[in-house]
């Protein structure tokens, strides 16, 4: 696997959100009115929430539910025009594939199935590299999968050996085209920008074991060249902050349960592994005793558990398991050197399988299934520096900013109400994550669409109407 689809590959598979508030009833007299924008020419920058990625993968129902396409249908009652995106075609409307939920099993937890028909791959894709269907008609949706704010000057990062999302919209005849420039070449009346979530949601969904925070210094850089390129012909736009990420499902869902059932067992404390994998023999992966008490639910706590743990919990306690370790080996693989076996592998992270799994240092539970305290508070400390640095960019550009952090964070804690149905951040029944636990339902994009909506009619004089979010679904129950 190539250096570049390593690194988004954290963010592609687990990825990078919860929604927040209360949802204003829908115009009924209202005259639209574009105010001071010019919608003719909407360009939409980001990354997998911008091209409509939901369950776990992108297929054509989450490209046709996706904000900008949404936000383009209302622009157009106020003199937008015509919207393109790279949509997956009849036959192959499956895209990259994504999760169905097919039953739920007699506890209770929810059973996914991969989808694997009509997907758009093309001769001489891999698991382990993908290459879909070429889209190269000129297109205005330019949400890339995976795609961090540090990838946007990367040359190459569209060709055979980078993203494979982006890899689909760039012609064969300039392979080296870098994201930036196709952004600077989209020569918009209007834009929205959200880069950036993968910024911070590929290091917190690995449990701070892979992918990294991007510097400052770089996101600054970089977030005021796009902005700057897009402006750049008089344009103007929203731009989006980052949310807190530790508020999705992602990471709020297997922990209260697992709590409850160390707690009935009277389990005083778990042995998790925290940071990152050891590659030097010699040296051992760092662990941490977590009290019971400590694990977040309801009632307190701080450490957080992935959603992707749920399969593993399970094994607390036993002996001779080696499942966990053994996976985190596969995933780890392709970036080790061959020689670098599984007894190689553990023997260089000091791990003995026949240890009690969760339960002795020797088998903790790996970094990659908990985000622990301290790995928060550096995932919150970028955030907060990132959000810093978009919105004094976009407040210089006199742009509208959608503080997304702050919604998200409020449906997190109060849910959402739409037209008089309530929508919350639960998994599953809250309607408005999907199954990955991070990226919305299309009843999640029309919430977002409407709050986007609503700051640009604030900021540009404009009266757009909004949509009805409860006209598109949740979670599709079997």
């Amino acid at each position: 696997m190539n250096k570049i689809y390593k690194q988004i590959a954290p963010a592609l598979a687990l990825m990078g959100l919860v929604l927040g508030g209360c949802q204003p009833d829908l115009e009924k007299d209202l005259k639209a009115s574009k105010g001071t924008a010019d919608f003719s020419r909407y360009i939409a920058v980001g990354n997998s929430l911008t091209a409509g990625y939901s369950d776990g993968g992108l297929y054509l129902e989450g490209q046709l539910n996706s904000y900008p396409n949404l936000l383009a249908q209302q622009f157009k009652k106020v003199g937008g025009g015509d919207f393109t995106q790279p949509l997956f075609a009849s036959g192959q409307e499956n895209g990259s594939g994504y999760l169905r939920l097919t039953g739920f099993t007699a506890s209770g937890s929810p059973i996914t199935t991969p989808v694997t028909d009509k997907l758009a791959l093309r001769a001489g894709a891999t698991a382990a590299k993908p290459l879909y269907t070429k889209y190269l008609d000129p297109v205005q949706n330019l949400g890339v999968p995976g795609i961090r704010m540090s990838d946007i000057e990367t040359a190459g990062y569209g060709s055979t050996q980078g993203n494979p999302y982006f890899e689909r919209i760039t012609p064969d005849a300039t392979p080296t085209q870098t994201y930036l420039q196709r952004v600077a070449a989209s020569n918009p009346t209007f834009f929205t920008e959200w880069l950036g979530n993968n910024d911070v949601l590929g290091f917190a969904t690995a449990g701070g074991a892979a992918s990294s925070l991007t510097p400052v210094a770089d996101f600054t850089d970089k977030t005021n060249k796009v902005i700057d390129a897009l402006t750049a012909n008089g344009a103007k736009g929203l731009v989006s902050t980052i949310p807190d990420v530790t508020g999705i499902p992602f990471f709020t869902t297997v922990g209260p349960s697992f709590k409850a059932t160390l707690t009935e067992n009277k389990v005083p404390a778990i042995i998790v592994h925290t940071g990152g994998l050891s590659t030097t023999p010699g040296t051992t992966i760092k662990t941490i005793t977590v009290p019971t008490t400590d694990i977040k639910d309801a009632t307190g706590g701080k450490q957080l558990f992935t959603l992707t743990s749920a399969p593993y919990l399970p094994l607390f306690g036993r002996p001779n398991t080696g499942k966990p370790w053994r996976d985190v080996y596969t995933q780890a693989k392709a970036s080790l050197p061959p020689t670098v076996t599984l007894s190689v592998f553990l023997a260089l992270q000091g791990i003995d399988t026949t240890k009690a799994f969760g339960a002795d240092v020797k088998n903790p539970i790996p970094s990659t299934l908990v985000l622990d305290d301290a790995e928060q508070k550096l995932v919150a400390t970028a955030t907060t520096a990132f959000n810093s640095a978009i919105t004094a960019k976009a407040t210089a550009k006199g742009l509208a900013i959608f503080d997304a952090n702050g919604f998200f964070s409020r449906v997190a804690t109060g849910g959402f109400v739409t037209n008089g149905v309530n929508n919350t951040a639960s998994f599953i029944s809250g309607n408005l994550f999907g199954l990955d636990g991070v990226h919305p339902t299309p009843r999640g994009y029309a919430v977002l669409a409407n709050e986007m909506i609503r700051v640009i009619n604030q900021q540009y004089g404009a009266s757009i109407p909004s949509v009805d979010p409860n006209n598109y679904r949740g979670v599709t129950f079997p």
